[in-house]
């Protein structure tokens, strides 16, 4: 086994270990029996009835560490925050000169009683103290102080961005409050699920490996099965797995799923992200425009405690209804031109004339869609839903009926970035596999995000899928929104990150 090089402080933490060990300290015990965290002992404690907390076993991480001769003052960290700690050799006897072997990152547990210091601390008074993991690595520690008027500053605090994403763990240590933000991400998927089930319908699961791709424009990663001796991609959505069980008969299912698109990254892009989608039988675009704000709303009001979001100094309101525009009527409003029904020829001299950048050979989809996002997307700060999209950019979606060229589509956008996408679901088998080989036709020209034809949905929708309507939404922007982060990094534990080395 290869020694990983080791830096004086780590070398010194070794010494260390190995002397505990020498002296009979078993330094990764199996097990703790504790019973109080920090934050229940500083709600509960009450100085007219201190004895109610006469005995409480605590564990936790040493963040700080005061020693005054025989008597010292330590501060552990669990996951509710911190207390302190006194100890004191009188009560420790020979253990107590040990602790000089311990260090900042050691976890440790206590039995002891609950007083208040001279300086009005809650604190555990240390009766036994217990090495429960020694720590062979420092860890960042920023140093805090409290004015009279109990404002904390902060110094030395770990806040290198790209160090905090590549070692999770630190930044939870380091920086505790950032975990409120995964804890409302679970509140926010725990509320959605909640609401979907109210209703009915039923979470599933769909595969991950997949032998065609679809249910988005998007570039796959691509995998080989050994055995099989086949090619597989990871999912970009699973959109035509939920409807296939939407033809076998189930009137509503949901999944929250890992999704992987082989693209770039930037702040609200991540190649591994979370979606919900879900599919409800016999309903349009428009029933599920009343779905989504209802369930967004719900979410809003449970997760935050009120209607409104404020988000980089926005104020968002999520109180319904939502505001509804047509694509091209927003088109008209920010560009002032009629963009519908344009060749890509004209619609070319219109992003050149705009002076919205666009690749020569883009398709007629490829630029419509980029002039919407230069000029029509950073309008869309409140939750706005764009309705009634060119077919040309929804192969999916099921055709408009009073509107020619336009399909039952809508977007949710808030504070610029989508949210949300949604069709009335195309199921007339014909349309649909005409609409596949044109993708698969704009793909032989060189779109390699453009869908394939996948024969096999193809045939569940000739079996027959009733009128359906689709929903799909992006969990990580949504908790991006709600906890006031503008970085999809800030809301995933462990982000994509290039190599260190």
């Amino acid at each position: 086994m290869t020694e990983p090089q080791r830096n004086d402080q780590e070398l010194r933490r070794l010494e260390e270990l190995h002397l505990l060990r020498s002296m009979g300290v078993d330094p990764y015990p199996t097990s703790f029996n504790k019973t109080h965290d920090a934050a229940t002992i500083l709600r509960d404690f009450s100085d007219d009835a201190p004895d109610a907390l006469n005995t409480v076993h605590v564990a936790g991480r040493i963040m700080t560490v005061r020693r005054m001769g025989k008597a010292s003052f330590w501060h552990i960290q669990d996951h509710s925050g911190r207390i302190q700690i006194y100890l004191k050799k009188d009560d420790l006897g020979e253990q107590y000169d040990s602790l000089k072997l311990y260090d900042i990152g050691d976890i440790i547990g206590v039995e002891g009683f609950v007083f208040r210091t001279r300086m009005g601390e809650i604190s555990v008074h240390a009766r036994t103290l217990t090495l429960l993991t020694k720590s062979l690595r420092p860890i960042p520690v920023a140093k805090e102080e409290t004015d009279e008027q109990g404002n904390v500053t902060r110094y030395d605090a770990f806040a290198d961005k790209e160090l905090r994403y590549r070692r999770r763990y630190l930044d939870l240590i380091a920086n505790p409050h950032i975990k409120d933000t995964f804890v409302k991400r679970a509140r926010i998927i725990s509320v959605m699920r909640r609401f979907f089930d109210e209703r009915g319908w039923l979470e599933v699961e769909t595969p991950i490996l997949q032998p065609l791709y679809g249910g988005a424009t998007a570039r796959p990663f691509v995998t080989h099965h050994n055995a099989l001796d086949v090619d597989l991609y990871l999912r970009i959505a699973d959109e035509l797995y939920l409807k296939r069980l939407i033809v076998g008969g189930f009137e509503g299912v949901y999944e929250i799923s890992k999704n992987f698109r082989n693209e770039g990254m930037d702040k609200t892009h991540n190649p591994e992200y979370t979606a919900l989608e879900i599919y409800v039988a016999y309903k349009d675009y428009v029933w599920m425009m009343d779905m989504t704000e209802e369930c967004l709303n719900t979410v809003v009001r449970e997760v935050v405690g009120t209607e409104t979001v404020l988000f980089q100094d926005v104020e968002l309101s999520f109180a319904r209804p939502f505001r509804r525009a047509k694509m091209f009527d927003l088109y008209r409003e920010h560009t002032g031109k009629d963009l519908r029904g344009l060749s890509r020829e004209e619609l070319l001299a219109a992003a050149k004339e705009l002076h919205v950048g666009v690749d020569p050979k883009a398709s007629a989809m490829k630029i419509l869609d980029e002039i919407f996002s230069v000029l029509v997307q950073p309008h869309l700060i409140q939750p706005t839903f764009v309705t009634d999209y060119p077919v040309e950019m929804s192969p999916l979606a099921k055709a408009h009926p009073t509107e020619a060229g336009l399909v039952e589509r809508f977007e949710l956008f808030i504070n610029g970035n989508e949210v949300a996408n949604a069709f009335s679901e195309l199921n007339d088998p014909i349309d649909q596999r005409e609409r596949l080989e044109d993708q698969a036709r704009i793909r032989a020209d060189g779109d390699d995000e453009a869908m394939s034809v996948d024969e096999d949905f193809l045939q569940a929708i000739e079996v027959g899928m009733p009128p359906t309507a689709g929903l799909g939404i992006g969990i990580d922007r949504l908790v991006m929104l709600l906890t006031n982060n503008d970085s999809i990094r800030d809301v995933v534990f462990f982000p994509q990150m290039r190599p260190e080395h």
